[in-house]
């Protein structure tokens, strides 16, 4: 049985559209590794996040998965306290910034971030 049975995936493993969905991904097995939740505790907060995200009309058609996948992560983060809602802004303001300040074409960097 697939551990994740929405999980974008081909006949070799998880399949990503874009690196921050592996990175995404990775986090959540490496947390997760070092007994910060557990994979009943992922499920259900994951779960929540689809089944609220088809409630508000996300047609499920796999494109979307990680970003619910991401948001879950945010969650789980905040209800371990593993992060605070500021940290998080902060990082996504930083995300902003350094996507906003790399070139078309190459690989956005957090370094990059103007302060």
């Amino acid at each position: 049985m697939q551990q994740f049975p929405f999980q974008p995936r081909d006949d070799e493993g998880p399949v990503f559209n874009e690196p921050w969905e592996a990175q995404a991904f990775s986090l959540v097995i490496a947390l997760h590794e070092k007994g910060l939740f557990s994979w009943q505790e992922w499920a259900a907060v994951l779960s929540d996040e689809i089944r609220d995200a088809q409630q508000l009309g996300d047609p499920d058609l796999g494109n979307t998965y990680y970003q619910h996948w991401l948001k879950a992560l945010e969650k789980i983060s905040l209800l371990k306290k593993l992060s605070s809602s500021d940290e998080l802004a902060e990082r996504k303001t930083q995300w902003h910034s350094a996507y906003l300040n790399t070139p078309h074409g190459k690989p956005i960097v957090l370094s990059a971030a103007k302060k």
